[in-house]
């Protein structure tokens, strides 16, 4: 899609022809596949209006492990999974709660005693995907090794936070673990993740500003591996779309196969500028202007990835 094309499409510049908008009024499926309970404090009442009012039918509780101080937690402070978020107890009690609505990933300190047996546990009981993992710890340590041996088992996603400095070190080895595992999805997410959608990206910047050098390591992991996916959520996803608007919308053409919109945002409203979600949600609808890829990209990529049905 070259320059001209785009500007037609998106409209830079120019009012978007009313053809190329999605349905704005519920009746496009809408899957989020990150989402938390007690997010940053947040009622749970006020998680469902939320969702109700991005449009979302179905949410994914990514919760957090166990509160314990080691150095993959940074002695406790990144418990919650640094948010206040709650753990996988509290996820399933409230999907339980809400069975249309909503369903749930199971999560364990990776490195904490008796980790693997807690994922079994509630892989067990009706998880299905383990994350969202947020520890500094090697992506291909002994202890995540262990996880991604527990999703291939029970045949499951693994979701991970990529940040630079902070949580899942060693982003250009990811590689040799998709090899490694290859029956196992992963899920990439967070600053690292999308900040490498730039051949020239600083890994010390976490949200990049201005045009994208095409040919980033995220755009080739994603083209390169079949097992591997993209979660859209955050600040991360939406500054990745909104800084270069004319990659981005080849971005979500080459890779509509591959990528699941997520919200990953702790306001209590579901719009406004406070809200990355909604933000999301209207950029997939404004630079995805062919209704099959958008469908994958709402709903259709996470039936498939996490099994919904």
């Amino acid at each position: 899609m070259n320059r001209r094309q785009f500007t037609k499409v998106a409209g830079l510049g120019t009012a978007i022809p009313a053809c190329f908008l999605a349905a704005s009024d519920g009746t496009e499926e809408i899957i989020d596949i990150h989402q938390h309970i007690n997010f940053q404090g947040r009622r749970n009442d006020d998680l469902i209006a939320h969702q109700k009012a991005m449009g979302v039918s179905k949410s994914v509780l990514l919760p957090s492990g166990s509160e314990v101080a080691l150095a993959s937690t940074h002695a406790g402070k990144s418990n919650g999974l640094a948010a206040r978020v709650f753990g996988t107890e509290a996820a399933a009690r409230f999907a339980a709660e809400h069975p249309e609505s909503f369903v749930f990933f199971c999560n364990e300190v990776p490195d904490a005693d008796g980790s693997v047996a807690a994922l079994e546990k509630w892989l067990g009981r009706g998880a299905i995907g383990i994350g969202e993992s947020k520890f500094s710890l090697e992506v291909d340590s002994p202890a995540m090794i262990r996880v991604y041996e527990v999703a291939q088992a029970f045949e499951v996603p693994v979701l991970l936070h990529f940040q630079e400095g902070m949580y899942n070190h060693g982003f250009d080895r990811l590689p040799k673990v998709l090899e490694r595992f290859p029956k196992v999805n992963f899920i990439g997410h967070a600053q690292t993740w999308w900040g490498h959608i730039d051949a020239k990206h600083d890994p010390k910047v976490m949200y990049p500003t201005g045009p994208v050098t095409p040919g980033g390591l995220t755009d080739r992991y994603l083209s390169d591996y079949p097992n591997l996916f993209g979660d859209l959520s955050a600040g991360s996803g939406k500054n990745a779309i909104n800084r270069d608007e004319e990659h981005a919308a080849a971005f979500f053409l080459r890779h509509q196969d591959k990528l699941m919109l997520g919200t990953d945002c702790a306001d209590p409203v579901g719009n406004g500028e406070k809200c990355s979600g909604s933000g999301q949600i209207a950029n997939v609808r404004r630079l995805v202007p062919d209704s099959e890829a958008r469908t994958k990209i709402f709903s259709g990529n996470a039936r498939r990835i996490l099994r919904l049905g």
